[in-house]
């Protein structure tokens, strides 16, 4: 059973994160490392075998997969509410030769994603969700994944799970969400994955490890219907 969750998340409690978010990237553009996560190295082999063009990526923020998909042939379309993370992608698509192959763009998920109706065919993203996002929100964004999917194509992204050690720790923000140091964790359990997957096939949830912790995550591979 889903937790219950506080029915808003206040305005101000939204700002401070990105605000947040902008001082790492500002201090350390690179804080969690330049080279790609496991989850976009796996995403690449699974998107030249469907034959993949472009990607919509969700939750660039300091660029290190939205670079290595396009270094891998990918035009990307890369969407997060941070200044200094469109910033910091633009400047690295631009000292990697690769502006033609990355668009980086500022955008809130919890509106409505700016791209018409099947534009994409798949759609990439790393922690986004277990971001400072009601289930309610994550609920409409699915649906706008949905939307700009081309038919049968696929959403793969990551999250921290349950299982992880800071799990129930820092602030209870409400359901599963804890804030943890300056920022606030929507954990999954693979409950809400699938409540998440109206109009998908589940194709995988893989279990991984990430980090000195180490962080414990899903890796979830969807098809839409």
């Amino acid at each position: 059973m889903l937790q219950e969750e506080l029915p808003v998340m206040l305005k101000e409690t939204i700002v401070q994160q990105c605000q947040n978010w902008n001082n790492v990237f500002s201090e350390n553009p690179d804080a969690f490392g330049e080279a790609p996560s496991q989850s976009a190295q796996k995403a690449v082999g699974l998107f030249k075998n469907e034959g993949v063009e472009t990607v919509l990526e969700l939750g660039g923020g300091a660029g290190r997969d939205t670079i290595y998909l396009a270094q891998n042939g990918f035009r990307v379309s890369v969407l997060d509410f941070c200044d200094s993370s469109v910033e910091t992608i633009t400047r690295k698509a631009q000292a990697s030769g690769l502006s033609q192959s990355v668009s980086a763009m500022r955008h809130d998920v919890r509106n409505t994603i700016p791209f018409g109706d099947e534009s994409f065919d798949a759609c990439y993203s790393f922690g986004l969700y277990c971001g400072a996002l009601l289930t309610t929100e994550l609920e409409f964004l699915s649906d706008e994944i949905r939307r700009v999917l081309k038919p049968g194509e696929l959403n793969v992204y990551s999250v921290r799970t349950t299982e992880d050690p800071r799990y129930g720790t820092g602030t209870h923000r409400g359901g599963d969400m804890y804030e943890v140091g300056p920022f606030i964790v929507h954990f999954f359990s693979k409950e809400k994955v699938e409540h998440l997957a109206k109009g998908f096939e589940i194709i995988d949830i893989d279990e991984f490890e990430e980090g000195d912790l180490p962080r414990r995550l899903f890796r979830v591979t969807l098809r839409k219907k």
